[in-house]
């Protein structure tokens, strides 16, 4: 079973707007989560899901809403939750930010999305794409003979509409990994973990079928080639597109693609990675009278690759003042308001090494309280490159009109919760 209504609250938990889609719930029962969701706050015992009685509240957090789904019986939480969540990114489709005003400001709007997206408390139709054809944020005259339901709805290929053409025939696939990194005082690594996305941007004519080739190391054990330049896949998780049949019998990722932009795959890789960017850090507090910090950056990747936009955010006393910087590269700037000073590097080669020297005084008066030492944190991107060496093989396009198609592949590593602790 699913959800049976559906309610956005604002901040102070008084519905703006919602939608019965059973009737075996009371509307008023509402009254009780935010009361509910103080108390377990209070008691340090806040939990997704909150019950009073026989009523089970599922809820998320949206910048200053609350989406709460309500049930009685014992419902597929994971499906309601992936509903809530497909909720918010359709609404931010349609109006860009989801906050209080942008639903106080579309009422009508709202309501029609929350009839498509659920129906009987089941998910229907809930993809943007899909529901922007006929749900418009244009008043439509009536113009009676004429309403029907987009044939998209009711085919099997419920996320790409027909008669779609293009003069030029391109697939953009973008492979992204994020890494993140927690390293202790002592140089050791804490946690080291690749998050990886697969990206595309389909211009494609008619209803192609796709093929990706990765080298997939279960790929390459079914086929009998060599393991050597394979990757092992871990939490593999698909769009809806993909026929997952396919890639459980013989691991083929193929699929009708959605028109435009659309998020392919996702994967993780729990792997030993070397820190791309090594940081060595000496602050050295003299007290009453000022802090010393040297921080020396080590690109730790093939020399060959740059590592753009870099931003090393190192941890400051927050009574520090009179910043004064020396920098081999790049430029330190101190940003007060997070205690930080931020070294930015606009290109950073492998295998370089660079350093930066601050200078701050401290005031004659000590603080009271022992300050904790936040770590230092890394931000950066390196195009043309993947940590785990993952490779598109191959992207076949088949089309019955037989028309030839492009696929451009474009490699990035970026830094995702990427920290080093100092000592």
């Amino acid at each position: 079973m699913s959800a049976s209504a559906v309610f956005i609250l604002d901040v102070k938990g008084k519905p703006l707007i919602s939608r019965n889609y059973k009737g075996d719930v009371a509307m008023s029962e509402i009254e009780h989560f935010m009361p509910l969701l103080v108390q377990r706050e209070e008691e340090g015992a806040l939990a997704p899901l909150l019950s009073h009685g026989k009523v089970h509240f599922l809820w998320i957090k949206h910048s200053n809403l609350y989406l709460v789904a309500t049930t009685l019986k014992n419902a597929n939480a994971s499906l309601v939750y992936s509903f809530l969540y497909k909720t918010v990114e359709v609404f931010c489709e349609y109006f860009k930010e989801l906050e209080e005003e942008s639903i106080r400001d579309n009422f009508v709007i709202v309501y029609e999305l929350l009839d498509e997206l659920m129906d009987f408390g089941f998910p229907q139709t809930t993809d943007s794409k899909i529901l922007q054809e006929y749900i418009t944020q244009q008043g439509n005259k009536l113009e009676t003979g004429k309403s029907r339901v987009p044939p998209t709805v009711t085919n099997a290929v419920s996320w790409r509409s027909e008669g779609i053409k293009y003069k030029k025939n391109e697939v953009f696939i973008d492979v992204i990994e994020s890494v993140n990194l927690l390293v202790n005082a002592n140089g050791s690594v804490l946690l080291s973990e690749i998050v990886g996305t697969i990206k595309l941007k389909v211009f494609l004519s008619g209803m192609p079928e796709l093929r990706l080739g990765l080298n997939d190391r279960v790929l390459f054990e079914l086929t009998g080639r060599s393991k050597n330049k394979s990757v092992e896949l871990e939490d593999v998780k698909f769009h809806q597109c993909v026929r997952l049949s396919r890639f459980d019998n013989d691991r083929t990722i193929s699929f009708i693609p959605p028109d435009g932009d659309f998020e392919l795959m996702s994967y993780r890789l729990s792997t030993q990675v070397k820190p791309l960017i090594w940081i060595e850090s000496i602050i050295e507090k003299f007290s009453h009278s000022r802090v010393e910090i040297m921080v020396k950056a080590k690109g730790q990747f093939k020399k060959q690759s740059v590592a753009n936009s870099v931003e090393i955010s190192v941890p400051v006393p927050s009574d520090a003042d009179s910043p004064r910087f020396k920098t081999s590269v790049g430029n330190a700037k101190y940003v007060p308001e997070k205690n930080v000073v931020i070294w930015s590097i606009k290109s950073f080669p492998g295998g370089k090494e660079y350093l930066m020297r601050a200078h701050f005084g401290l005031p004659s008066v000590e603080k009271e309280e022992v300050e904790g030492r936040p770590p230092i944190g890394v931000k950066f991107e390196i195009p043309y490159f993947t940590v785990s060496g993952i490779q598109v093989r191959y992207m076949k396009i088949i089309e019955k009109s037989g028309y030839q198609a492009l696929p451009w592949v474009r490699y990035i590593t970026q830094s995702g919760d990427y920290q080093l602790r100092t000592s």
